[in-house]
């Protein structure tokens, strides 16, 4: 499988740049590769997908504000820090992306906010994720971490060419994140509202959740041909033994189990026995999902239209099948479905 095959015309237009009014209202499009049917519906409809025990498998991490603007010192050049992740509470140290990167050096200093309240130095210029930065903090751990979060802006895909507005704090973010560690959000999450996972459950749906701390890996520009000399980053993961339960369950019992984004799906497959069955985990996983795959554990798949040439259109390209999956995406530019983080939603069955 080559890059070159996952090559598609977008129209501008059609990239979301804001979510739907209600989270559940976005629409939906059901497909069904085994008989190759396609169904324009919305997204709520999912209620009449689901029921007597099916499972959703959701992932429960949590964005946080990872874009900070400041200056470089003496210059005062503008600059922009992307934090990808915390390397070691308590110390204030963080692997980071800056930008532009060519004129920072180890231990330069930077300084954000208002009369320059955060100051951050550089203390790393090698690793593979760009650069180390500590920040420079007299108060509390607790008191650090909210002085950054006040300073930082949810970091939306630069995709979405415009300006971070206050929505974004509420939207780009689903409403059962409480493990906070990611810098792009599990985006089919966003379309479940308080009152469909409600009715979910009142029509006996078991709902259970992993933890997939997801960055920037899965957008990063492919530079190959050749799909099997890709490296994926790797992304911190969790999967509980109440969830192996009940998804194991589910399969014994042939009930739908279905992953609730490309995150999740590649979560799943990262840890299964021998026998084909889900198991308990507490790592990292760098999995690389591309046509042709034989999937262990779930049975379907919601995930949001992606990018052309991205990670997240080949792992769902694996599980749908690819003439198939490539053939709904043309009937989705034709009938102006969204695209990205803020787009539509497909469930592939």
């Amino acid at each position: 499988m080559r890059l070159s095959k996952f090559k598609f015309n977008l129209p501008d237009e059609l990239i979301g740049l804001h979510p739907a009014k209600n989270r559940d209202e976005s629409r939906l499009m059901i497909v069904h590769p085994k008989t190759k049917k396609i169904e324009h519906k919305t997204f709520k409809d999912i209620l009449n997908i689901f029921g007597d025990n099916d499972v959703l498998v959701f992932n429960d991490t949590m964005v946080f504000p990872a874009r900070l603007r400041g200056s470089k010192e003496k210059t005062g050049a503008k600059i922009e820090v992307f934090l990808l992740r915390e390397l070691n509470p308590g110390l204030n140290l963080w692997d980071a992306l800056v930008d532009p990167a060519r004129k920072i050096r180890i231990g330069n200093k930077l300084y954000f906010g208002e009369e320059e309240s955060m100051v951050a130095e550089v203390i790393d210029n090698t690793t593979s994720r760009g650069r180390t930065l500590r920040f420079l903090y007299d108060g509390s751990y607790d008191e650090f971490k909210r002085a950054l979060y006040a300073l930082g802006e949810m970091p939306i895909p630069s995709y979405i060419n415009r300006k971070v507005e206050p929505e974004d704090t509420e939207r780009y973010q689903t409403i059962f994140a409480k493990n906070e560690g990611a810098v792009t959000a599990p985006s089919s999450g966003l379309h479940f509202s308080r009152e469909l996972m409600k009715r979910l459950e009142i029509k006996s749906c078991n709902l259970t959740y992993i933890t997939v701390h997801s960055g920037l890996g899965a957008f990063r520009e492919i530079e190959v041909e050749d799909l099997t000399k890709h490296k994926m980053d790797s992304e911190e993961m969790k999967i509980s033994k109440e969830t192996v339960k009940i998804v194991n369950q589910a399969k014994d019992n042939h009930r739908h189990i279905c992953a609730v984004g490309s995150s999740v799906l590649r979560a799943l497959e990262s840890t299964v026995t021998t026998q084909g069955y889900l198991k308990e985990y507490s790592g990292w996983t760098n999995k690389f999902i591309f046509p042709p795959y034989d999937f262990s554990i779930a049975t379907c798949l919601i995930t949001n239209f992606h990018m052309p040439y991205s990670t997240m259109l080949m792992q769902v390209a694996a599980f749908g099948g690819y003439d198939f999956i490539m053939h709904t995406y043309k009937i989705a530019i034709e009938e102006g479905y969204k695209f990205g983080a803020y787009g539509d939603a497909m469930l592939i069955i």
